[in-house]
């Protein structure tokens, strides 16, 4: 394929420095697999602020890692949760996080790179994936400069035109766009009316990102529209239609252009590459669900490819990782297309806005739209049993040998947990013991679940280092060690020779110039 160059030979390459490869890296860096993070762009700056905020789930991710007050210091806490216009509360959910964050990509992306940095990741930044070839050991991973690499597995991060997608041969079916609006940062000479503006054309907006800074226009156009670079023309007209006067805008710093167009891809997996992110799903920006679904996307896949990886687990286990993420995602791709009919001018959309309003009042219908919304509400689907099964582990007040702490703190360091909150000494997980953590609490509150409220407490739970519950009940269940062994491989026979199946610290492989 043109000039070769020396290339070292990584486990894993992610395609793509954004959110969801920036999430992957640090799940992958956690676990100590040998990878490597090819990124298009010359650094991680973004031009313009992009997308804006993170729901709840998302900032209870960050949380598992220790890394949410990073991301909440940086921003500003809110009731963000909304179908159409209608505001849902879900200050009384039982998280440690009844809010959504207002921060923009580029704050989220800088402050996710600085993370990753920490954990010893190198970006390797102009380095464009443009193809691959597969065959049974692996992946030759094509750049455009003209060199290549060799990984086990190539997950493509690069967006909603994925390349990678492309080359791999998947289907990617979903809906055209009918709408389209104009979105970008700039100056204005005039006087801008801030708000919300309802017209004939859609729902537009205008609001500024400082006190001394730029406006973050939003304009509905009035046909829909394509291509990713419109012109300042454009943006000037787009404004004339629905203000009657562009404000004397001038010195745009980034203008873009997004629709309601909805896709998602056939088979998150072929073989050895994988989709994660907009590569795998992409939907109008309403609701917010974009950043969340990517990030969830990873934490799903990583620790299954970090098992693969190492041997611990046979290759079917990623297979879950579509069977699991594909209709969790499909599920909020159907909001986002709710939300866009919601957002239409006429009087019969106002009046399903109203009756929307009307029944959220009540709690039953808002909790349930509201814990859909904020990714609360994710369940896969691991069979019958306790009603923790699939879903979110609650972060709970324990008390363990060394005092106070929160389930989410024991997830940290991405290891898979046995929370024993019986008697001492009751499981016996030796054959695993170099995999999961084993730890010994008690807690003496309520368990509930958003929408689903209060639950029966088990006597322990196996939390995946994803968060969700891999399984829950009593001592003498004999499925615990089927969930073991589903999971976390099959049993050791060299438990008490080695402390771990995980590489410390974090082995990661770049290219050779």
């Amino acid at each position: 394929m043109g000039r070769s160059a020396a290339v070292a030979e990584p486990a894993v390459a992610i395609a793509g420095g954004g959110p969801s490869g920036l999430m992957l890296a640090a799940e992958l860096a956690l676990a100590g697999v040998d990878f490597v993070v090819l990124e298009r762009r010359p650094d991680q700056e973004l031009v313009g602020s992009r997308a804006g905020g993170l729901h709840s789930r998302a900032i209870e991710i960050l949380d598992q890692r220790g890394v949410a007050e990073r991301f909440l210091a940086a921003g500003q806490t809110a009731q963000t949760t909304r179908i159409g216009e209608t505001a849902l509360d879900i200050g009384d959910f039982p998280t440690r996080h009844p809010y959504g964050l207002g921060l923009w990509q580029n704050q989220i992306e800088r402050i996710m790179a600085e993370w990753v940095g920490e954990l010893g990741v190198s970006i390797h930044y102009g380095h464009e994936v443009t193809g691959f070839a597969q065959d049974d050991d692996g992946v030759d991973v094509e750049l455009a400069d003209g060199r290549s690499l060799r990984a086990r597995y190539l997950v493509g991060c690069d967006g909603g035109r994925s390349p990678i997608r492309r080359a791999a041969g998947i289907d990617f079916p979903g809906w055209d766009a009918t709408t389209s609006s104009l979105i970008a940062e700039v100056e204005m000479s005039g006087e801008p009316e801030f708000g919300i503006r309802h017209s004939d054309v859609g729902i537009s907006g205008l609001n500024p990102m400082s006190e001394d800074g730029p406006i973050r226009v939003v304009v509905a156009e009035r046909q829909l529209e394509t291509g990713d670079e419109p012109s300042v023309e454009e943006l000037r007209e787009a404004l004339v239609a629905v203000y009657g006067t562009d404000f004397g805008l001038h010195s745009p710093t980034w203008i873009s252009r997004f629709t309601d167009a909805t896709r998602q891809a056939a088979a998150y997996r072929d073989r050895h590459v994988l989709l994660a992110g907009d590569s795998a799903h992409i939907h109008s920006p309403a609701g917010g669900q974009g950043l969340q679904n990517g990030m969830q996307d990873a934490v799903n896949l990583g620790w299954k490819l970090a098992q693969v990886v190492r041997g611990t687990s046979s290759d079917d286990l990623l297979d879950t990782y579509h069977s699991e993420r594909h209709p969790a995602t499909a599920r909020a791709i159907q909001l986002t297309m709710a939300q866009t009919v919601l957002q239409r001018p006429g009087p019969r959309v106002e009046a399903l806005r109203d009756t929307i309003a009307e029944l959220t009042e009540m709690d039953e219908p808002r909790k349930h739209l509201a814990a859909r919304l904020a990714g609360l509400d994710v369940r896969y689907d691991l069979g019958d049993g306790h009603p923790l099964l699939g879903r979110r582990m609650p972060d709970l007040d324990l008390i363990a040998a060394g005092g106070p702490v929160r389930t989410y703190m024991l997830l940290h360091s991405a290891r898979p947990i046995l929370l024993n909150l019986g008697e001492p000494g009751t499981f016996e997980i030796a054959p695993w013991a170099n995999r999961v953590q084993l730890v010994d609490a008690t807690y003496t509150g309520p368990w509930e679940l958003p929408a689903l409220g209060r639950v029966p407490g088990p006597t322990a739970v196996l939390i995946r280092p994803d968060g969700h519950v891999a399984w829950a009940g009593e001592p003498d269940d004999p499925s615990l060690r089927e969930a073991l062994s589903t999971w976390f491989g099959p049993p050791s026979t060299q438990a008490s020779s080695r402390s771990s199946d995980r590489e410390s610290p974090v082995s990661q492989t770049g290219i050779v110039s």
